[in-house]
């Protein structure tokens, strides 16, 4: 089911919030500790959460350029993408390692609300049209990539990764947050971590 602009704008706001308790009721053994499910720790698991939106960020500018090529170009592109999944997973696991050294506990909120409010301004720009443009995606990326993904796929997209992560997240004392189950037609697999 297709969300609109409010709903999608909701999600990001609720995972805004949902990181906020989250890094204010975690010590830094919580941060430390290892996830549930993946071989991040908490503090890299949530500098992955947040990552989903700054992949979008980037996204939204490629998908508006391919959702415009003939659909054969676009089937190609998403073909080599499939073809570079391992690759594309050591890259993803190291790459949050290191960024989290960066995009700590003091840093990652502020990178997430930079980031929304950047990918927010944008969807309020966008138009109906826009927004069912489509474009092949490199499915076998992430449990929630669909072989077709609209432009409001992929703003949906960030949240719905935030809130698969967060259920793997260990902290000793659960913080009091908003977290929703997300709505998905396709079932999540497990993320290479």
């Amino acid at each position: 089911m297709e969300r609109t602009k409010t709903e999608i704008l909701a999600g990001y706001s609720r995972a805004s919030h949902d990181l906020d308790a989250w890094l204010k009721n975690a010590g830094d053994a919580d941060l430390r500790r290892r996830s549930n499910g993946t071989r991040w720790t908490n503090e890299e698991l949530l500098f992955h959460m947040v990552f989903g939106y700054m992949v979008v960020r980037a996204l939204l500018p490629l998908v508006h350029v391919i959702s415009r090529l003939p659909e054969p170009a676009g089937k190609a592109f998403a073909a080599v993408l499939n073809a570079g999944t391992q690759p594309f997973d050591v890259v993803n696991y190291w790459g949050s390692r290191a960024a989290a050294l960066v995009y700590n506990k003091q840093r990652m909120r502020r990178k997430l609300d930079k980031t929304i409010s950047a990918i927010s301004r944008r969807l309020e720009r966008e138009s109906f049209k826009s927004l069912a443009r489509t474009m092949p995606f490199p499915d076998r990326w992430d449990p929630f990539f669909m072989p077709t993904m609209t432009l409001t796929d992929v703003y949906a997209y960030p949240t719905l990764h935030f809130d698969f992560h967060a259920r793997q997240l260990s902290p000793s004392q659960p913080p009091q947050i908003s977290h929703q189950k997300p709505d998905s037609d396709k079932p999540p697999g497990s993320p290479v971590t």
